[in-house]
Formats: structure tokens, C-alpha cells, sequence
């Protein structure tokens, strides 16, 4: 665990915000797959605000959507 936080770019705000919100959202709402939705979906909508939205694979585009219903239409239950 230690070993991927230490990989993050914190200098770059697009990687670093993302991994933040994972890492803080995590405990905070007692889930694994809120926290790294929240991460996911936090990347993709700073990716796709500072224009670097050609660095997002498609999978990730897959994933953010299909998050995307899941709050939009089953609450955050």
C-alpha cells in the first residue's frame, strides 16, 4: 500500500486529487468501491476539465459511466 502512494505524481494536480479523494474517501464512508469510485470518477472529471481527456483509456470511460448510473439512479445507499 505504502509502495503505490509513493508512485503517485503529487506534484501533478490530475493524478494527485484523485488519489487523495480514494484515500480519504475510503475510511471515511466504511467502502472500498465508494472510495475508489469517487477516485475513479474524480479522475475522469479532472482529466476530461484540463483538457487531457486523451489520457483516459477507454475501460476507465466504461467504468465512470456505469458509476455514474449508479448515483445518479441507486442514490449512494
Amino acid at each position: 500500500m505504502c509502495g503505490a502512494v509513493a508512485r503517485v505524481k503529487w506534484d501533478d494536480f490530475s493524478e494527485a486529487f484523485p488519489a487523495f479523494m480514494t484515500l480519504v474517501a475510503t475510511p471515511l464512508t466504511f467502502s472500498i468501491a465508494t472510495g475508489l469510485s469517487l477516485g475513479l470518477l474524480s479522475f475522469t472529471f479532472i482529466k476530461v476539465g484540463t483538457g487531457r481527456h486523451r489520457e483516459i483509456s477507454p475501460l476507465i470511460w466504461i467504468l465512470s459511466v456505469l458509476f455514474l448510473f449508479r448515483y445518479a439512479f441507486l442514490g449512494s445507499e
